[in-house]
C-alpha cells in the first residue's frame, strides 16, 4: 500500500540550451529531407548560428535566474 507523503511540488526549470537545440536539429531534419535546403554551407551556417544563438538565450536565461 503507497503512502501518501504530503510536500510541495517543486517544479524544474527549463533548459533552454536543450530545448533550443532540439528543435534546432528538428528543423534542420525537415529541411534536409523535404530538400528545402540542398547547399551543405549554407545548412551548416544555419546550425552554428542557430546554436549560438541557443547559447546566447541560455546565457541570458541563468543571469535573469540569477545562478
Amino acid at each position: 500500500m503507497p503512502r501518501e507523503v504530503e510536500r510541495p511540488r517543486q517544479l524544474h526549470r527549463t533548459d533552454w540550451m536543450a530545448l533550443l537545440s532540439g528543435v534546432l536539429f528538428v528543423v534542420l531534419g525537415i529541411l534536409v529531407v523535404t530538400r528545402a535546403i540542398t547547399d551543405w554551407l549554407v545548412l551548416s551556417g544555419v546550425l552554428v548560428l542557430g546554436l549560438a544563438l541557443a547559447g546566447l538565450v541560455a546565457i541570458i536565461a541563468r543571469a535573469v535566474r540569477g545562478k
